[in-house]
């Protein structure tokens, strides 16, 4: 048997090529710079034989020098203190010129296929890491490291699909590629690997789709060094925008931003045509404020830095592109209204942070795509002088409060922050879903399905290779087998898709061919997604400040996983929102200068506990509490909210240390006897209809044994069914449009908000 050693040369250099040894096996050709490698053959007993060496190769088979990278910062690195706040403004950006919006086509397909080469390392490289069980207990960080799952060793993956691929040269830099990098590593790989502040950790990381990709991560400036901007750069100046695009009838006195922040909402200012014309760069000489020796000044180049026109996003493309930059104007909104906040991120050059360049899914616009420029500004958001006295006035309400979630509505009481009848009331308040907002969400969801039914005719359509017959289908087919008719091809197929004995389709979808139509409708139904969900967030942040508002900025919530509720009540939830009311609150809460604490129900229990410190056992399907020591009787969730003011936190950060303060509560109690009394038992819970399609997946089946207490019992006066009781649901298929189990087409109730005197009011 033959072996092969071998041993460092560190005298010889240049690049040496081993023959064959005297044993007539082949060997290897070692390429380094600074030494050789000597491959010696050994026979069982025998001596060592060194290999005969030939001339050195020719300079072209010798492997390129080792790639340099960037070094290290010379220079103090800049952070940004914990003061300095960051906000962000979206800038619409007009891609009307085919070659313009090509070539930006072009460059978020070739981030994307960067993106999506790096998410498959990273699957990869993640599936070894797991598998190096004894390499992972040894030394985890060196495993990591040699697997490149790592910032530095995602960049370098990065710099390699680049420098392999030859046409990705042509659109990107290196720049973007890094910061693409970056952003794989902290989304996929940071999450995967390290726990969060929970202890959780999340899944394998997964290859994302081309539609959801709608961000190209921009490089942030650089504070340190002047005029250093390496990808997408914002230029041009909000007086010269105004100069550029001036309405005709505004006022000729009005010449500067500043005077245009101060006229009256309703007032036109810009008339910007429908096509932007692109900002051309600047051309001649600049003065740079130097003199020469002959005292003449100095002189330079214009570029880009020099530009004061109207406002435009410039990206210098590829490194190997010869179409100069791309020029993206930006259109602005016109009237006077929006302008004190265009001044507040726009009008200060120096606080311009970091630039992204976004898509997003427009079926009007030209491709389909409408782009944007998120642009990141080292400073707050922008509040109005409307929003500034009223965020002041809910400081001064010093008040504590409490919120109860619940599927169908929102529940908030507060008490003055002494606890003490002279310092204030008892208000409550309950957030549920008009009848006008319930009607709107059944419109919606008719079009959302209609939509949805278009789409899946129009795929049938295209790909009817793919689709058996529907069974009125087939039995027409087979009447007219029988009367020997001709047989009809079926153009749009209704029945299950062709698939083979494990029911797995035999043609991927992706592998369909999609027709125009279906691409248009795949658009708008996403279009009309982002919509819904930006109107539902409007929504949220409305009613957010109202709450702030009438109970103050100190408010504590129960800590519940909606995920859990969306299994369950998905549908119901669509309409109420929970998890973006309370998320909303929690933001508001912080800018008015309070805070939203959670609470552990564990811990808390509130929905079980009274006033008084009894246990008051309840099932879901009971919404009155009713004390048989105190006598307290009233809606279960404003019982739970009121409990919450009435918890304490050992730990802010650390829900589990929450406890409920009983002697607290019970002191409450006395000194708000009738108020608490009228303010928890008014206005109970409206009723809710059955879903379409609530399954058994939704409830639990009724138990035949017993079954729960109150299953078979006619509930309080006053109350009605909740869509998150957990109730026994009919054992019937899912009912379709226009059938009697349908209840999507039947018309909203009508519910009357209760006013009391004890300081209750809703929100609908």
């Amino acid at each position: 048997m033959y072996a092969i050693v071998e041993t460092e040369v560190p005298s010889l250099r240049g690049a040496l090529s081993v023959g064959p040894c005297s044993f007539g096996v082949g060997c290897r050709t070692g390429q380094t710079a600074d030494r050789s490698r000597l491959l010696l053959h050994k026979k069982g007993g025998g001596s060592l034989k060194v290999a005969k060496l030939h001339d050195p190769v020719p300079a072209s088979d010798v492997a390129p020098p080792a790639r340099r990278y960037r070094g290290k910062n010379k220079k103090k690195r800049w952070t940004r203190s914990v003061d300095i706040e960051l906000a962000v403004i979206r800038l619409p950006l007009d891609v009307h010129d085919p070659a313009t919006r090509h070539r930006t086509e072009d460059l978020f397909s070739a981030m994307w296929s960067v993106k999506r080469a790096l998410q498959r390392d990273v699957r990869d490289a993640v599936d070894a890491y797991w598998a190096g069980d004894v390499r992972r207990d040894t030394d985890a960080k060196a495993w990591r490291l040699e697997l490149g799952l790592s910032r530095e060793g995602m960049e370098r993956r990065a710099y390699r699909h680049m420098e392999k691929s030859q046409h990705l040269a042509h659109h990107l830099t290196k720049a973007l590629v890094m910061h693409q990098a970056d952003e794989v590593f902290e989304t996929a790989v940071s999450r995967h690997l390290f726990p969060d502040s929970s202890g959780c950790r999340f899944g394998r990381p997964k290859v994302g789709r081309w539609w959801d990709y709608t961000r190209i991560p921009g490089r942030a400036r650089s504070h340190t060094t002047s005029r250093k901007w390496e990808t997408f750069r914002l230029h041009g100046t909000l007086a010269g925008h105004l100069d550029a695009y001036r309405h005709r009838t505004l006022d000729r006195t009005v010449t500067t931003p500043e005077q245009v922040a101060e006229l009256p909402a309703g007032i036109a200012v810009l008339a910007q045509p429908r096509h932007l014309p692109t900002p051309m760069r600047p051309s001649g000489r600049v003065e740079t404020g130097e003199v020469t020796a002959k005292k003449t000044p100095k002189t330079r180049a214009a570029t880009w830095w020099d530009h004061t026109g109207p406002l435009a996003v410039v990206f210098t493309g590829g490194a190997d592109s010869r179409r100069g930059a791309l020029v993206l104007p930006v259109r602005l909104p016109s009237g006077s209204g929006r302008w004190p906040r265009l001044m507040h991120f726009l009008n200060r050059p120096d606080s311009w942070h970091k630039t992204d360049l976004v898509r997003r899914r427009d079926a009007s616009a030209p491709g389909g795509w409408a782009y944007e420029a998120h642009l990141m500004v080292l400073a707050g958001g922008y509040a109005s002088p409307a929003t500034k006295a009223r965020r002041q006035a809910a400081a001064a309400r010093e008040r504590v409060g409490g919120i109860d979630g619940n599927v169908s509505n929102l529940s908030v009481v507060s008490f003055p922050h002494t606890f003490a009848p002279a310092d204030g009331g008892v208000e409550a308040t309950r957030i549920a879903p008009s009848d006008a907002e319930l009607a709107a969400l059944a419109k919606a969801r008719r079009k959302d399905r209609g939509r949805k039914r278009a789409l899946d005719r129009s795929r049938r359509a295209s790909n009817s290779g793919q689709y058996q017959p529907s069974k009125r289908q087939q039995a027409r087919a087979d009447r007219r087998q029988a009367a020997g008719l001709p047989a009809r091809t079926v153009e749009t197929p209704g029945g299950a898709r062709a698939a083979n004995k494990a029911g797995v389709p035999k043609r991927a979808y992706r592998r369909d061919s999609p027709s125009a139509g279906y691409r248009f409708n795949r658009a708008r139904l996403a279009e009309a997604a982002a919509t819904q969900a930006a109107a539902k967030d409007h929504r949220a942040r409305r009613i957010a400040e109202e709450i702030i508002s009438g109970h103050g900025a100190n408010l504590v919530v129960e800590d519940c996983d909606i995920r859990t509720w969306y299994r369950r009540w998905g549908k119901a939830l669509q309409a109420t929102t929970p998890g973006r009311l309370i998320a909303a609150i929690g933001r508001e809460c912080e800018k008015t200068g309070g805070r939203m604490l959670r609470a552990s129900t564990f811990t808390t229990k509130l929905s079980q506990t009274c006033f008084c410190g009894e246990k008051v056992a309840k099932t879901l399907a009971d919404r009155i509490h009713a004390c048989p020591a105190c006598g307290l009787t009233g809606d279960r969730d404003k019982v739970s909210a009121a409990l919450c003011a009435h918890v304490h936190l050992t730990d802010p950060e650390d829900p589990s240390t929450a406890r409920l303060d009983i002697v607290q509560a019970r002191h409450t109690q006395i000194l708000f006897h009738e108020g608490l009394q009228e303010a928890l038992s008014s206005q109970p819970q409206r009723g809710a209809r059955p879903t379409r399609g609530r399954t058994h997946a939704a409830a639990t089946k009724p138990d035949p044994s017993g079954g729960r207490p109150l299953l078979g019992k006619t509930p309080p006066p006053g109350t009605g069914l909740t869509p998150n009781e957990t109730r026994p649901a009919n054992e019937r298929h899912k009912a379709h449009v226009g059938t009697v189990g349908c209840t999507d087409n039947a018309p909203p109730r009508r519910v009357s908000s209760v006013q009391t005197s004890g300081g209750h009011h809703s929100i609908t």
